[in-house]
């Protein structure tokens, strides 16, 4: 029995085509074992890239999907060193590195031209999104996430964390808050009318049992997708997955992630809301106003491209008519547009500033 075979007794292979374009041969997989979802796109790039993401849309504003992705890598079962991150980035040859928590799901993607090295980052990923240390060490969620500071008896009360300070400067930031309050008001009856980030109000409210839970429900294969790209043996690839991590986990039928849509509003809808500034500071000059509208979903592609093209045409490029006109009205020193379709609901937004 060959490697691949040998794989296809733990992975069925739901769709395989060549891609002219991409110059690949395109695999999507399922895992008979737990469902974890895989596609690999297999070509003659030197670039190896790997990621594992998980649907993680919040329940509430605590942050726990971005504290989660800090705390995860702070060591883990097979290695249990402080901050296996550092380490990578200052020893690895990766060319890239990194984790991300968008507002439904989070992402750890690596990549590196060399394949020992490249074997060895999916080694460290796959390590920390399914054993990390955070079960053993509750000074991991502390840190990453929020804990109190006493410097005297005589001194206040205070919070402290590396998410919980982040999300301070984040929220601090007039254009961070005009953005969060846009997306949060666009679709108010669903997951994105909460900050996976944290609203440092709001962090604290996070327990450490909670914490868990969010990871050992929603950490799991039957819930993960997984990216393969590149140069590389695809099947060799996939049996190190399953035997080093995938067979230790039974399928759950019952979990549902799914992103609901936003029901369309019967008619728009206003919103206004104050932003700080510095004491004393003139706010004059300082609002914003922005034009926000929902179109269609990221699932697509045509529509997706179409609203590219046009965000550029229109609003982007040097002399775009409807920057142009705006401006000359006198509405805003500077007007921008976003197309925003990193979420289930994309949205396009003019702004004035």
């Amino acid at each position: 029995m060959n490697i691949k075979e040998q794989v296809l007794q733990y992975f069925e292979i739901k769709e395989e085509r060549e891609s002219k374009d991409l110059n690949s041969t395109l695999y999507r997989l399922t895992h008979k074992g737990t469902g974890a979802r895989v596609a690999v796109i297999s070509n003659d790039d030197e670039n190896k890239v790997f990621f594992i993401g998980f649907r993680t849309p919040p329940t509430d504003s605590t942050g726990v999907p971005h504290i989660l992705e800090h705390s995860v890598l702070c060591g883990s079962k097979h290695f249990p060193v402080k901050d296996p991150f550092i380490a990578l980035a200052k020893g690895s040859l990766n060319t890239y590195l990194n984790a991300v928590t968008y507002p439904d799901r989070t992402l750890y993607p690596v990549a590196s031209c060399n394949d020992r090295d490249f074997q060895n980052l999916m080694h460290v990923y796959l390590d920390a999104v399914f054993y990390p240390n955070i079960y053993a060490e509750e000074n991991i969620f502390r840190q990453e996430g929020w804990h109190y500071e006493l410097e005297s008896p005589e001194a206040p009360l205070t919070v402290n964390g590396v998410v919980y300070n982040e999300m301070k400067g984040a929220m601090s930031d007039a254009d961070e808050l005009h953005d969060t309050e846009v997306f949060n008001s666009l679709y108010p009856d669903t997951c994105y009318s909460l900050n996976s980030g944290g609203d440092p109000e709001v962090i604290p409210e996070l327990t450490y049992e909670k914490f868990l839970e969010f990871h050992s429900t929603l950490y799991h294969p039957s819930n993960s997708f997984i990216y393969l790209y590149g140069n590389m043996d695809v099947w060799e690839k996939l049996l190190f997955i399953h035997e080093q991590y995938l067979k230790d986990f039974d399928k759950i039928t019952d979990l549902d992630t799914r992103i609901l849509a936003q029901k369309a509003f019967e008619k728009p809808v206003e919103v206004v809301k104050p932003y700080p500034v510095m004491e004393g500071e003139d706010t004059a000059g300082k609002a914003y106003l922005s034009y926000n509208v929902s179109a269609g979903t990221s699932l697509d592609p045509e529509l997706c491209l179409a609203l590219q093209i046009l965000d550029y045409a229109l609003c982007s490029a040097p002399g775009a008519p409807v920057k142009q006109a705006l401006v000359e009205a006198g509405i805003g020193k500077d007007v921008y547009s976003d197309y925003e379709q990193d979420v289930y609901q994309p949205f396009f937004s003019i702004v004035a500033k």
